[in-house]
């Protein structure tokens, strides 16, 4: 029985700040890079404190373009481990080209995870912001959050609520609980 309730998080621009590059954000590539969002520990206590499972589901193509290594993005990984409560993290080492299941906007990250910990999809949230991260939650049937204001729409779905931060998102969440 899929009884369990989840709180899927992109991780880069939601958990932690963007590195900008020539007006461009992108992953953090060392762990000097890497910055939380302020609230963002009281935000996943409180997910927790509330019986979500929260986890985090992330795209890492720069690894397969060999801008990154791979162990770089689990350093940054398993400090996140280490600073939030988070169950588990999924990852996307792929590129758009690749076509896989898992990389975002397709809903494979949140589908394994679902079997992984026996979650019920319709009970739970993705938070990104992206409209990909949105696509993905959509497809695995999740009610979804956009924090920011988002990347190019194009054909993906709106998200079933728009805030500013991980705090908001949460605060939206816990209402409707």
């Amino acid at each position: 029985m899929k009884n369990k309730k989840a709180i899927f998080l992109d991780r880069d621009g939601v958990i932690n700040k963007l590195v900008m590059t020539n007006g461009k954000g992108r992953a953090p590539y060392t762990l000097e890079d890497f910055d939380l969002f302020p609230g963002v520990e009281e935000a996943c206590r409180k997910l927790k404190d509330s019986n979500f499972l929260t986890i985090v589901v992330t795209n890492q193509p720069d690894v397969a373009r060999g801008w990154v290594e791979r162990a770089s993005v689990e350093l940054i990984n398993n400090k996140i481990r280490e600073l939030l409560p988070i169950d588990d993290i999924k990852i996307c080492f792929h590129t758009n080209i690749d076509n896989c299941l898992c990389r975002k906007p397709a809903p494979g990250m949140l589908l394994e995870a679902a079997l992984d910990w026996e979650i019920n999809l319709k009970e739970s949230f993705m938070i990104g912001d992206r409209y990909g991260d949105i696509a993905a939650g959509v497809s695995a049937g999740c009610r979804t959050i956009l924090v920011g204001p988002g990347d190019t729409q194009g054909s993906y779905p709106d998200p079933t609520y728009k805030v500013s931060s991980l705090i908001e998102a949460v605060l939206v969440i816990l209402s409707l609980t």
